[in-house]
């Protein structure tokens, strides 16, 4: 066997140049992009914060193996790890999606942008410790717009979840993009860091659904962008690419994992993601039950105000969109709190019987109640074809959900409509100063007032923050 690299003259399927191209060359003009890029940022690493008070999602961070120690590494926000950059990526991006509460995007396939933040703050800090090159908060920014934009974009028209593929595909596509360029790897070694992640490829929904829904799903895309930052650091060395990762016949990912379909675009790489990017900010439910969640608060407080309760409920009918049937509504046993959390019935009785939804009304304790799943048994899903068109709609992106009770007496309420969440871009003025009251709330889970306090100050000057270099903001965040 040869031991030299073999490189190809062949040129690079188009759609991995465009990715290129892009992270190299465009220039982010956006104000509204860098303004939700930075709400984005801080809310992200509160959900990472959040994450840290449960042992579930503790057991995974850290060193690769145990003793395994690091000079000069990535700091782990909220922790005292200091890790190399591939398992500080895990641990950083492990932490922000463990409780299903970070952005989303909903499109032909779905998924969680800012989970590329993983990989993007890892490689910075490292990089910003270790070498001449020396990031700000704005930069970090720049390549999360980017990350959320290439994401987003192969979204938008290609559902990966109909072939059984897991969205975490496209975590780790964008954020080797992005790492790459922040590595400062040549044209050629993005190229083939990128054709890497394609032929990584399949990243099987198995652990999302019915019967092995499990915990692997809050873990999975910290695992995408980390194997990013590995997969550029190998690309780094100068190991060649696969230009034909996607159309080669059938050894390509079209053939082997795309159903023979090539990618379809409905628009060019900018900065449209970021900029239209959904908040999770009241509840941490799966996306396609945010309105309906919201409508079972108010539903909750009518029959507070009526004098009823859960127990004199008779049906719960939840009018919804095509992509909330197919992947939230659930019947019978739900075995673990990642299940709980991707089934719309479970979702909307807890607030019916509690008035809240929380995270850790996905657990065990909570999930024992027997009410719980006996007001699930009442609950019915009918699809209602113009919210699925709305939900497609590029100039809508609804989430729609309408929720009607009915009562044991024979008399209902009128069925509450939510048509747009408190996360979406249309409900900006109303969501950001929630999202920045969910900030301080998991500052204040970790740090001490003190450290809130120094933390949250310089979080919310943007121009200061864009500025600050990003291994001293780090060194703000970790456990002192």
């Amino acid at each position: 066997m040869s031991s030299h690299i073999t490189k190809s003259n062949q040129p690079y399927d188009q759609e991995i140049a465009d990715i290129v191209d892009y992270v190299e060359n465009y220039e982010i003009k956006s104000p509204v992009a860098y303004e939700t890029a930075w709400n984005c940022f801080m809310d992200t690493l509160g959900c990472g914060f959040e994450s840290l008070e449960y042992d579930a999602c503790k057991k995974l961070l850290g060193p690769v193996a145990p003793g395994v120690t690091v000079a000069n590494g990535v700091k782990i926000p909220g922790t005292n790890y200091v890790l190399d950059p591939v398992q500080g990526a895990f641990n950083i991006g492990t932490m922000i999606r463990w409780l299903d509460f970070n952005d989303t995007w909903l499109a032909a396939e779905w998924g969680h942008p800012s989970d590329n933040l993983g990989g993007i703050l890892a490689t910075a800090d490292w990089l910003s410790r270790t070498t001449n090159k020396k990031f700000t908060i704005k930069d970090v920014l720049t390549a999360m717009i980017k990350a959320h934009e290439i994401q987003g974009c192969i979204a938008l028209e290609n559902s990966f979840n109909k072939v059984g593929l897991d969205h975490v595909v496209l975590v780790k596509v964008a954020s080797t993009a992005v790492v790459a360029q922040m590595m400062g790897l040549s044209r050629d070694q993005i190229l083939a860091a990128v054709s890497l992640a394609w032929v990584d490829g399949q990243s099987l929904r198995t652990y999302r659904h019915f019967p092995n829904a499990g915990s692997r799903k809050s873990w999975a895309a910290g695992d995408a962008t980390s194997r990013a930052v590995r997969l550029s650091l190998i690309a780094q060395t100068g190991e060649m690419g696969y230009p034909s990762a996607l159309t080669a016949k059938t050894w390509g990912f079209y053939d082997v994992s795309f159903k023979g379909n090539s990618f379809k675009f409905q628009r060019p790489y900018g900065s449209y993601v970021m900029e239209n990017v959904l908040f999770k900010i009241s509840f941490p439910a799966e996306f396609h039950s945010q309105t309906a969640v919201e409508a079972a608060m108010t539903l909750y407080a009518q029959m507070q105000a009526a004098g009823k309760s859960y127990a004199d409920i008779k049906k719960i009918t939840i009018r919804t969109h095509e992509a909330c049937i197919r992947i939230i509504d659930k019947k019978g046993p739900l075995n673990n709190p990642a299940d709980r959390d991707h089934c719309i019935q479970y979702m909307v009785a807890v607030p019916m019987i509690f008035g809240r939804l929380t995270a850790k009304d996905y657990e065990d304790n909570i999930a024992a109640d027997p009410r719980i799943d006996a007001l699930r048994e009442k609950i019915v899903c009918v699809e209602d074809t113009g919210y699925t068109a709305d939900y497609h709609d590029p100039q809508k992106r609804s989430i729609a959900n309408a929720v009607t009770v009915e009562f044991n007496d024979g008399s209902k309420f009128d069925e509450i409509e939510v048509e747009y969440p408190v996360g979406h871009a249309r409900r900006r003025t109303e969501g950001i100063p929630l999202l920045i009251e969910k900030f301080k709330i998991n500052l204040a889970r970790v740090f001490e007032k003190k450290q809130q306090d120094e933390i949250l100050s310089l979080s919310l000057n943007y121009e200061k923050l864009a500025a600050t270099p990003v291994n001293e903001f780090i060194d703000l965040l970790v456990l002192k």
